[in-house]
């Protein structure tokens, strides 16, 4: 089923593919090496490798090694001529996009940091230092790609046009989709909490100032997942990438200097500063979270109550509601409606996760469940509602409820085939050199440079 749907919907995203004939090779060497050359940019045959994989395991049409190559290929072109033409990308973009994968990848894939650490044996910060590059690479070929197609717009009869063209064997069948919308209301951590974490975390800074390594004591006792292991070692931080409190007390601090005992969003935290550079920092801290009383999380549940009360009796929309109550930033904005990777809220139900899928299966569509505890992606308590806002049963792609979906089809179709005409102009513009093992694949035409 996943793969039939992927089919269709390949052409629904602009994935860089030309469409030009290529050939299968043979399987080769395993030893990672550099297979093509863009200007100062290379392919490595391990990324050909990792994209063939993906495009198989997506169910990508007449998937192979040399269409894998060519994509990566054309990303490397797009950032060659965006270096030559000035197509630049802000660090903040860079590091938002960082977040946005990072926050979606623990939420969809593992649950929580603590299981991401466990998977890679590195911490959210050190993941991120190592992507930075390759995101920064894919960002500025979006960007170029932009200024190549980003004016193209098509007509509803183009839609019609490319819908009705399509074979009928390629047309999917949906499974089933829902919207699901929440209210979040984080549990507040009452003052003798806090009090009982501010007095261990001043004993610890204690024993730290008296000459106990600090790395040790964060592996002992700091409640971060994702730093503990590396005794709170957060890697390079550069201004305004870490939420202010923590910012603000990284700069003050002297090289190897410990600060007080602090409270940020996550809870409370003793910081080392290890080094700065300019607008760049590395440090290390011991996190612990207070603990939620019983108390706590029923005052949440009672003021979750009280606004779905309100809700049903139609004095507050539930969008609203979610827009101006809501505590989950990353649904509040859409009035809180979940969405998935592509920013729709319409999903699949077997990618839902899975207790609100649970949750929904006993509801009826347009109900609003009674609040339920909830853990965020970064440990805290919270209660939530959710709001079963529509359904479509399982079909046959179609226009009528499937217009968005066939609409992105037809224009990244039309996008895809204005980018084949710019790359055929552009592989001369730059030094691309392919490696013989893929000589048969004929990328560049019947020519190699």
């Amino acid at each position: 089923m996943k793969a039939i749907i992927h089919n269709l919907l390949a052409a629904f995203a602009v994935t860089l593919w030309l469409g030009a004939g290529t050939a299968a090779y043979g399987q080769g060497k395993s030893i990672d090496r550099i297979v093509a050359k863009v200007d100062n940019y290379v392919v490595l045959r391990s990324e050909v490798e990792a994209l063939f994989s993906d495009m198989q395991a997506g169910g990508t049409r007449g998937a192979d090694r040399c269409g894998a190559l060519q994509q990566l290929i054309i990303q490397k072109v797009l950032v060659a001529k965006a270096e030559i033409d000035s197509v630049m990308v802000e660090d903040k973009e860079i590091e938002d996009q960082l977040n946005r994968r990072m926050d979606y990848m623990i939420r969809t894939q593992f649950g929580s940091e603590q299981k991401l650490l466990e998977a890679y044996g590195k911490s959210v910060e050190s993941l991120k230092s190592e992507l930075r590059p390759q995101v920064r690479e894919q960002l500025v070929a979006q960007k170029m790609q932009e200024t190549i197609t980003g004016k193209i717009k098509i007509t509803p009869s183009q839609v019609k046009r490319f819908y009705n063209g399509l074979p009928k064997d390629s047309i999917p069948y949906f499974p089933t989709e829902v919207e699901v919308g929440q209210i979040v209301k984080i549990a507040k951590v009452g003052k003798d909490q806090k009090n009982e974490v501010r007095a261990q975390l001043n004993k610890i800074r204690e024993r730290a100032l008296a000459g106990e390594d600090f790395a040790e004591l964060a592996k002992q006792y700091s409640q971060d997942p994702g730093s503990a292991q590396f005794g709170g070692n957060l890697g390079v931080a550069k201004r305004g990438t870490m939420v202010p409190e923590f910012e603000a007390m990284a700069f003050k601090l002297k090289k190897e200097e410990i600060s007080p005992v602090f409270e940020t969003e996550y809870g409370f935290h003793v910081l080392q500063l290890m080094d700065r550079k300019g607008e760049e920092y590395t440090a290390r801290h011991i996190l612990i979270r207070p603990g939620y009383s019983t108390g706590d999380l029923q005052e949440a549940e009672k003021y979750l109550d009280s606004l779905r009360n309100r809700i049903l009796e139609d004095t507050l929309t539930f969008e609203k509601a979610a827009k101006e109550y809501s505590e989950d930033k990353l649904t509040a904005s859409s009035g809180g409606m979940i969405m998935d990777q592509s920013g729709s809220t319409k999903i699949f139900t077997e990618a839902l996760d899975p207790v609100v899928f649970f949750t929904i299966d006993s509801m009826q569509v347009g109900n609003i469940s009674k609040p339920i505890a909830y853990r965020t992606d970064d440990g805290k308590s919270a209660m939530r509602i959710l709001y079963y806002k529509s359904k479509i049963a399982p079909h046959q792609a179609n226009l009528e409820e499937d217009w968005q979906k066939i609409y992105d089809a037809a224009l990244n179709e039309r996008k895809n085939k204005e980018l084949n005409e710019w790359f055929a102009k552009a592989k001369d513009e730059v030094f691309i050199n392919i490696d013989e093992e893929f000589e048969n694949c004929r990328i560049l035409g019947n020519s190699q440079q």
